[in-house]
């Protein structure tokens, strides 16, 4: 059989995918650590992490054996039945986080959905809001997955178009306002939700005191602090959750991504039993949410993060990181901001868009992604060397003199 080259898996591809994404034509075949390499064995330093999914680096050996044992025992029982790995990880959840439940999902949306639901039903059963009255609070730029409701309070256009009639019971305001989130909230509010720094937005971090004036502006008002830290959490910004910069505890937080170590769709919403706890047997549910072999990934990811002191690393790193892009001598650079092992390039408008730099980028063995057009997201796996990020970084500095 004749071997496949990266264009003919790229015309298969084309062919037969639907065209969901614009991905850079490199495809990848094997991983490990941060690096990644393609059919054609060529070795690249993966500087997106799967949008911080793969945090503690590609095919971590300890989250593997997890699944490999796990999935010799049992994989599904669904939620029919109970198992003997979702108590254990629902108690290592909240014993970490320092809440009182967990709600077990698999994609980061499903998580926002079911804050969604929670802290609505929450308005009627224990705020008393009137019936079909409670309203949730977001901000223009987010980013919170892609399904109908969640497209319904995006400020993106094209995430929109098309997939109308749209969910109700939502209002945008700007993120990193304080002020603005006080004029908007009414005795219908249920709940605020937010990114505490918007990563698909361009690495938008929000002005210092914003999380601490949100914290107040919620408790006082009695309204839901839900705060996504999918892309976040995890240790990504240099704490296990980006809301730990300001030392505030939202009333809910929604996890994905590297709760798995990238390698199984595990998410999970955690709060207090006051929140959580208006969901009843049928209110809410899936057929894989916290099955066996999702809960055992869960559980050594969870393990991985704190015993190889990941969050630690990542503000070590990230320092390191930052100094170095902000350095760079670019005719290109506007601007370079964000936090830990998260950080954003963005690019003058006259510097023909982030694809091309990303394009280069991957010629030279460094594969990063554009987002909103204009900047580069620089996010690799914690774990990454300090060899290979200075390495990667030289040649971030070489591509951002390019005419």
């Amino acid at each position: 059989m004749q071997t496949m080259r990266t264009e003919d898996y790229i015309a298969l591809e084309e062919r037969y995918n639907a065209r969901n994404y614009k991905p850079l034509d490199v495809v990848i075949a094997r991983a490990e650590g941060a690096a990644v390499w393609d059919v054609e064995g060529r070795r690249y330093l993966d500087f997106l992490s799967a949008y911080s999914a793969v945090n503690q680096g590609h095919c971590h050996p300890r989250i593997v054996r997890a699944l490999v044992e796990q999935a010799h025992r049992v994989t599904l029982t669904s939620r029919a039945f109970r198992n003997d790995q979702l108590p254990l990880l629902a108690k290592e959840l909240c014993e970490l986080f320092g809440y009182e439940m967990m709600l077990p999902m698999n994609t980061g949306v499903e998580a926002v959905e079911t804050a969604i639901k929670a802290a609505r039903k929450w308005a009627y059963r224990v705020k008393g809001v009137a019936d079909e009255q409670a309203e949730i609070i977001a901000c223009t730029g987010n980013f919170h997955g892609r399904t109908t409701t969640v497209i319904s309070f995006s400020s993106e256009e094209q995430y929109r178009d098309g997939f109308g009639p749209y969910t109700p019971g939502f209002k945008l305001i700007a993120f990193g306002d304080a002020d603005e989130l006080e004029r908007a909230i009414t005795p219908r509010t249920a709940a605020f939700l937010f990114e505490p720094i918007q990563g698909e937005a361009g690495v938008v971090v929000p002005p210092p005191g914003y999380l601490r004036a949100v914290r107040e502006i919620c408790t006082r008002h009695r309204v839901l602090m839900i705060a996504d830290e999918i892309q976040t959490g995890m240790g990504r910004t240099g704490k296990m959750l980006a809301c730990d910069h300001e030392g505030v505890r939202p009333d809910v937080i929604t996890l994905g991504k590297a709760l798995s170590g990238g390698l199984y769709p595990v998410s999970a919403v955690l709060a207090s039993r006051e929140v959580l706890g208006v969901f009843a047997p049928g209110d809410h549910g899936s057929t894989f949410g916290g099955n066996p072999l999702a809960c055992a990934v869960a559980r050594e990811a969870l393990r991985v993060i704190v015993d190889e002191r990941l969050p630690e690393r990542a503000a070590a790193l990230g320092e390191r990181m930052m100094a170095r892009v902000r350095q760079m001598r670019s005719p290109h650079v506007e601007q370079v901001r964000g936090k830990g092992l998260l950080v954003g390039v963005v690019l003058k408008r006259q510097a023909g868009g982030a694809r091309r730099f990303c394009e280069a980028l991957k010629e030279r063995g460094v594969l990063a992604k554009e987002t909103h057009e204009h900047v580069i997201r620089l996010a690799p796996p914690l774990v990454i060397s300090e060899q290979d990020l200075d390495w990667a970084l030289d040649r971030v500095e070489e591509v951002l003199q390019m005419p």
